[in-house]
């Protein structure tokens, strides 16, 4: 009896043991809950916060991830860079200059100009010119990145040859102010430069919107962009850098809807229209390092034309030629003083005197 009563209890001892084995594999001890239906609900919370510290969407429809920043480039095709890269060529000095304010380094450039110059990249080697970049040069300074400028034909023939060597490009053509937003997200993402991509919104950003905003609409005023070169005349309408500062500020491009000249951003220069526009402002840039000519140029052209003298711009000395450092090359982070200095031109009652 006794060897019966010790078997059963032995028995008991068991099947509570199976029991409570059995049940650990359903149960969660904490919170009374299937241990199996929790663990996938576990990791499918570790999976999500992991996807959220890896993408970031942005600005600019720029994505930003752990390792890389994705960005649509000016032909529509999705291109990835990674982040911080060592050696980085730039071939076009205002984009240098962006990519030096975003905290980037760089080994190699073109020739600097006298009205653009990046202090912290001169030690870089020279690798050509602006239209004449040499691609053996390039390729000897093992870039990870090379920042182009896709408006130069050279620059754009390069790029299939820099991919094939396994080189990341940029390649830009900025001309809007948007344009300009948009590469600042971009270099700074790339960079990892979040505190300078804070100070541009809060400086630069704010400050422009500040400026267009105290712009009168009441002047209707009318302008002509002259862009001058020793060779030639062509005028430029709102669809570039200085005719959309024109436009933001409520003045009439009269070149809006001109014919284009080639594959250029300039249009075909008219007197005739000029003359039977009669603009309030005439605003006159210059490229090329030979003022005489390009003065010469301006006169044979457009000066000694008759009707000249009786243009309302002509005669109220609303004949502007525009200083390069602001209205030629980008104006990048002194966007705020380019605006204000054209508001002062066209608004002197409510921005002052220039």
């Amino acid at each position: 009896m006794k060897k019966l009563n010790v078997l059963k209890m032995i028995l008991t001892v068991v099947m509570i043991a199976l029991l409570f084995t059995g049940c650990s594999k359903y149960v969660d001890s904490k919170n009374n809950q299937p241990a199996e239906e929790n663990k996938p609900s576990e990791e499918t919370d570790a999976s999500k916060s992991n996807k959220e510290k890896e993408t970031e969407a942005s600005d600019y429809g720029i994505i930003i991830n752990e390792e890389d920043v994705v960005f649509t480039d000016e032909a529509g095709e999705e291109i990835t860079i990674k982040k911080n890269p060592q050696r980085v060529v730039v071939l076009y000095n205002s984009y240098l200059e962006m990519w030096d304010q975003a905290g980037g380094t760089v080994v190699g450039r073109v020739e600097e100009s006298e009205d653009k110059i990046v202090e912290n990249a001169m030690s870089a080697e020279v690798v050509g010119t602006l239209s004449t970049p040499s691609l053996e040069k390039i390729l000897s300074l093992q870039p990870d990145l090379v920042i182009a400028a896709s408006s130069y034909k050279a620059q754009r023939e390069m790029i299939p040859v820099l991919n094939q060597n396994n080189i990341q490009v940029i390649a830009l053509d900025n001309d809007l102010l948007e344009d300009y937003y948009k590469t600042v997200r971009l270099f700074t993402a790339i960079t990892e430069r979040e505190d300078l991509y804070e100070n541009h919104i809060n400086q630069i950003q704010k400050r422009v919107d500040e400026i267009i905003s105290k712009a009168p609409t009441d002047k209707n005023y009318k302008a002509v962009i002259l862009f001058a070169t020793a060779k030639s005349i062509a005028v430029r309408d709102s669809n570039t850098m200085v005719g959309e500062m024109l436009k933001d500020l409520n003045v009439t491009n009269i070149s809006d809807g001109a014919v284009s000249v080639g594959d250029s951003d300039t249009k075909a220069f008219s007197m005739e229209k000029i003359i039977q526009e009669d603009p309030d402002f005439i605003f006159v840039q210059t490229m090329g390092s030979d003022l005489e000519k390009i003065t010469e140029k301006l006169k044979s052209d457009v000066q000694d034309n008759p009707a000249w003298a009786s243009l309302t711009a002509v005669k109220e000395g609303r004949y502007i030629v525009l200083p390069k450092n602001l209205y030629l090359y980008k104006p990048n982070d002194k966007y705020p003083e380019a605006y204000e200095g054209l508001a002062k031109m066209l608004y002197p009652e409510v921005y002052g005197e220039y």
